[in-house]
């Protein structure tokens, strides 16, 4: 049996999310579309982002553990934001632009797995950010992303 690495130890260490996402929010802030949603962001936003999609992909637990999240305090991140399909489409865009600049790994393994992450992620944030009350619960687990294919279909 081979011993297969997580996305995380995959892709380095959490310096590559951090420089990924330290980089991703630089182009963010200066987009004409998705400027204006992460204006106020707070100082620790960035470094939170790339502590939680490390640890959905296999890191430590560094979002839940050091940052006091969850994965209902991500969620509860979107309500009310109003975000768009083409604002969801341009952050895709940016993160994945962003990702080939830093150099994440280009595998295409990895990178379907990356994609199917993202696409999976900012979908749900569109979705949730439409509510006016987070619908999940405190107690939820953290998502845990992998190689292989997702669960079935989404059923709210």
């Amino acid at each position: 049996m081979k011993n297969i690495p997580t996305l995380f130890e995959w892709a380095g260490d959490m310096k590559t999310f951090e420089q990924l996402f330290n980089r991703f929010y630089d182009k963010v802030l200066k987009d004409d579309l998705l400027g204006e949603v992460f204006k106020n962001m707070s100082p620790e936003h960035r470094v939170q982002v790339a502590h939680f999609v490390a640890e959905v992909f296999g890191g430590d637990k560094l979002y839940t553990m050091a940052d006091n999240g969850s994965h209902a305090a991500m969620i509860g991140k979107h309500i009310g934001k109003m975000l768009t399909e083409e604002k969801r489409q341009r952050w895709v865009q940016l993160l994945l632009h962003t990702a080939d600049e830093v150099g994440l790994k280009s595998d295409p393994e990895f990178r379907s797995a990356f994609v199917g992450y993202i696409e999976w992620g900012s979908r749900l944030a569109v979705i949730n950010s439409q509510l006016t009350e987070n619908p999940m619960e405190e107690a939820e687990p953290m998502p845990r992303w992998g190689w292989g294919e997702t669960g079935g279909p989404y059923e709210p």
